[in-house]
């Protein structure tokens, strides 16, 4: 089919392990247990979590399909994974928050 594409063994490696990354982010964070130590918003961590745990679910869903991936849905991953990259970059310099320096190690860490 020309709308999928059959993933390579290091594209489905990519996806699983973003989805593994962006899973355990999004449980770490929804938590909320994190605040205090990251100098970040107790809500502003939840409401990351709480996106990041569907958005892993689905990465999952497609690293693991046992057909061809859709093309269209893999391209949403690059370009949503760039967006939250770009987002949390922008968040530091110019977002109403002020994290500690570990915050502001985690923020960048979790965005590469």
């Amino acid at each position: 089919m020309a709308d999928t594409l059959n993933p390579t063994p290091f594209l489905r490696f990519a996806l699983l392990g973003d989805a593994a990354a962006s899973g355990a982010t999004g449980l770490l964070l929804a938590a909320g247990a994190l605040a205090p130590l990251l100098g970040l918003p107790e809500g502003l961590l939840r409401v990351a979590g709480l996106v990041l745990l569907p958005y892993a679910a689905f990465v999952a869903w497609l690293g693991a399909r046992g057909g061809g991936a859709p093309r269209n849905a893999v391209r949403a991953v690059v370009a949503i994974n760039l967006l939250w990259a770009l987002d949390s970059v922008l968040l530091l310099a110019l977002g109403p928050v002020s994290p500690n320096g570990l915050g502001t190690a985690f923020v960048l860490a979790q965005a590469m």
